[in-house]
């Protein structure tokens, strides 16, 4: 792993800071915050107005005067100032209080697969300002592969496709460790934009901004699968008049517009697989991928991987929290190293065996001196 377990079962707070979702877990306490990584802010007086849900519901509805920011994009901190503050406040001053009084504060955060030092910067510097001492780095993939309950500190290959809404990460794990990883810039709202251009573009239609998932709409049923329903509809705005208007959309043509962002995740995914080991190849045909994140979710991702690798593909209990709930198992000392020495007895008598050859090395060496 990054870091040892020994120096996360030392924090106190462990935080997932994503595109779309900000999440908080304390030490004793359980995951406490879980909401959207958006902030609303006065551009005349800079005062923050909402955060979380509320500042998602007014997207696209305000006046000029106030602006719906995301200080997070993939996964990484662009604003570290109102990230400070989006937290402070999802965090509530009851709770801050209580991490205040810790004599040295420490924290842990996820942090995507092969982030820059310019990255991991920003995030420790926003926990930083929050009062943390001390920050600790972990990869995004074996904090959800811990929390989705894969065996990562075992000798054997655990493949793990983290879902987000920027990017999807895929890696092979094996001795709590990452073999081979692949970072595919397509996440959710890539396949949500895929969506809402090919209504725009063959209906004339525009999506309101802040509605239900357009994917989720738009795929019913048994969504990706063409055994899902044939046609569905769909209510948005006319691009020409700016009425309001409803049409009918044939969900083949929609997964054929879906078709190319998910074509590139397929691509990673291959990728990966040619680069592990033939030996972990093997344990992966047995056990299969894990999807964990918010857009693991999506209907008829899971079946669309088993037909294009061959291998059982599973979706995680709670995918979206999968990654913050694995930071707060090793920071619950849940997670157990694997013991790599078993033959220490053995290795204890020889070495035994070796200091006393020695000494009675050093013993002729005396007589032949005294001789």
């Amino acid at each position: 792993m990054t870091v040892s377990l020994d120096q996360l079962r030392r924090c106190h707070v462990a935080v997932d800071l994503g595109a779309a979702r900000t999440r908080v877990y304390v030490k004793g306490a359980g995951l406490v915050v879980d909401e959207p990584s958006v902030a609303a802010v006065n551009t005349h007086t800079g005062a923050l107005i909402a955060v979380g849900a509320l500042a998602e519901k007014m997207t696209g509805r305000t006046p000029d005067y106030i602006r719906v920011v995301r200080p997070v994009s993939g996964g990484t901190v662009v604003d570290i100032e109102m990230a400070q503050r989006m937290l402070r406040h999802l965090l509530g001053e009851k709770l801050r209080r209580q991490l205040r009084r810790k004599p040295r504060l420490r924290a842990a955060a996820c942090t995507p697969h092969d982030s820059d030092p310019l990255a991991q910067r920003a995030a420790v510097e926003t926990l930083v300002g929050l009062g943390a001492r001390r920050v600790e780095l972990v990869d995004t993939l074996i904090a959800a592969a811990v929390g989705s309950g894969l065996p990562v500190e075992q000798p054997t290959a655990t493949m793990i496709m983290v879902c987000g809404a920027a990017t999807t990460q895929v890696a092979v794990l094996s001795l709590g460790a990452i073999v081979t990883a692949e970072r595919i810039p397509v996440g959710g709202d890539a396949i949500d934009h895929a969506i809402i251009q090919h209504l725009r573009h063959h209906h004339e239609l525009m999506l309101p901004s802040q509605s239900v998932r357009p994917l989720q709409l738009a795929l019913s049923g048994n969504g990706l699968t063409p055994h899902g329903p044939a046609s569905t509809e769909i209510h948005g705005r006319d691009v020409a008049t700016g009425l309001a208007r409803s049409v009918t959309v044939d969900t083949a043509a929609v997964r054929e517009a879906i078709h190319t962002p998910l074509t590139a995740v397929l691509d990673g995914l291959g990728k990966v697989l040619r680069d592990c080991p033939p030996d972990l190849v093997a344990d992966l045909a047995d056990r299969g991928i894990m999807m964990v994140g918010g857009s693991a979710l999506l209907p008829g991702l899971d079946q669309m991987l088993r037909d294009a690798t061959g291998m059982p593909v599973h979706i995680a209990e709670r995918p979206d929290v999968c990654a913050v709930l694995g930071l707060g198992a090793m920071l619950e000392g849940k997670v157990q190293p694997m013991v790599l020495d078993p033959l220490g007895d053995h290795r204890g008598l020889a070495d035994d065996d070796a200091h006393d050859r020695g000494r009675d090395r050093d013993r002729a060496y005396a007589d032949d001196l005294a001789d």
